[in-house]
This record gives structure tokens, sequence and C-alpha cells, in this order.
């Protein structure tokens, strides 16, 4: 049987208040219920963004695998960009862009009015187009390998994909994910989080958000990026003056 977390928690604190003398592991007063109850808890706005940040490390990955792919295919691990794409897909696409936003977050903003309807038709055509890419690359890394006459093709599109997702998620996270939330009332954006916190549980059985966090850590350590320390700028060169 699958209980629900809030439920757990709304019963401990329930426990709490009625019986002191339990001494019930993680009693504080109702802390716990109060964050998940709209006071320090997780929203829908949170989720969605931090949800974006898993999905922004695999076009990192993108990044930093497209020049090798177009020099040296065979060096690069194909079953790992395989493994960042099938996340994309499972996470970003399948759960992200069409269980959330298309069936939730865009109408709710269109309905609404403002400026992120005209954000929408262009945000869809990416969620398509972005399909089409992860198809491609799924298909040119389904052997193993990537032929060197794909290499091309391949470093192309995994650097326009990320480049178009990087704009797309910027957009969302400023202008369409506010404009969700000012659509809704406070009462009805807590049912909304507690909503998508369902259908996160019913896709993946469990923590979704973590799940996809552990799997983009692997990948990054199987390709060689998961050290962050590796990604510092490097201070700039200061022009020499001359007399």
């Amino acid at each position: 049987m699958e209980y629900d977390r809030r439920n757990l928690i709304r019963t401990a604190g329930s426990l709490c208040i009625a019986s002191p003398a339990l001494a019930l592991a993680g009693c504080s007063g109702g802390q716990e219920e109060k964050e998940e109850e709209g006071g320090e808890g997780v929203t829908a706005n949170e989720d969605l963004m931090r949800e974006h940040g898993v999905l922004r490390r695999v076009l990192i990955l993108y990044r930093e695998a497209a020049p090798a792919i177009a020099a040296t295919p065979a060096r690069v691990d194909a079953g790992a960009l395989a493994a960042a794409a099938t996340l994309f897909r499972d996470f970003g696409e399948h759960y992200h862009e069409q269980l959330l936003e298309e069936q939730h977050i865009f109408p709710r903003v269109r309905k609404a009015g403002g400026d992120g309807v005209r954000l929408i038709d262009t945000l869809l055509a990416q969620h398509k187009r972005g399909r089409e890419i992860t198809d491609y690359i799924l298909d040119r890394t389904r052997g193993g390998g990537i032929a060197p006459a794909d290499a091309g093709s391949v470093s192309a599109s995994m650097l326009a994909f990320a480049r178009m997702y990087e704009a797309h998620a910027a957009r969302e996270d400023t202008v369409i994910f506010p404009a969700f939330k000012a659509a809704l009332g406070s009462h009805a954006y807590a049912e909304i989080g507690e909503q998508f916190e369902e259908i996160e549980h019913r896709l993946f059985g469990r923590d979704g958000f973590e799940e996809a966090n552990g799997r983009i850590g692997a990948i990054e350590q199987t390709m060689g990026i998961n050290d962050l320390a590796s990604f510092t700028a490097p201070a700039p060169q200061q022009a020499v003056a001359t007399k």
C-alpha cells in the first residue's frame, strides 16, 4: 500500500499535539506540517524550477560532449549520451512538458491572458522540436557508438538543442511560471502543487526529482564532468600596457 507523504505528516503532527508524552521522533510543534501546508514547503513553481535544473544539467553535458563528438566520435561514450537523452525524455518531455506544462500550466496562462500568452505557441513548437532532436540522438547512439558520418550532425543538433532549451527554460522561469501562479488563488495554487506531486508519484513511484537528480549525477561521473570546480572560469587576461 502506498501512503501519501503529506497525510502521514499531518497524522504525525496530530499525534504530537494530542499526546506529547508519546515523544514521537520528529515532533516539533507541528513545524513539518506547517511547511507542507504552505509555510516553507516546496511550492509548485519551486518544484518546476528545480526540475529545470536537472534538465539544464543534461544541456551542459550536451555542450561539453558536442566538440568531442565532432572531433573524435569513437572516444565519446555513446551509452552515456543515450542515457542522458533517455533521462530528458522520461523526466523532461513525458513528465515535465506533457503532463505538467501542456496539460495544466499553459492552458491556465492562456486563459488568464497577459504577456505569457504570446510565448505559448513558441514554447509548444520548441517542445516538438526538442522531441525530434531527442529521437535523433537516441537513434544515432542506439548501436553503442556514433558513426563518423553522423558525428557533425549529432554534435550540431546537441548544441542547437542546448541553445534552444536554455532560452526556453529561462522564459518559463521568469514569465510563464509567475503568470501561472498569478492566475490561481493561493488555495488553488496549493492544490495544484498537490496534484503535481500525485502525478510525479504515479509516474515514477517515488520522488521523481530525486531519482532524476541521481541519474544525471551518475551520467556526469561517467562522462568525467561531475567536478563543479572544472567549470570555474579562468581569470580575465588583462592587456599589457604599452608606453
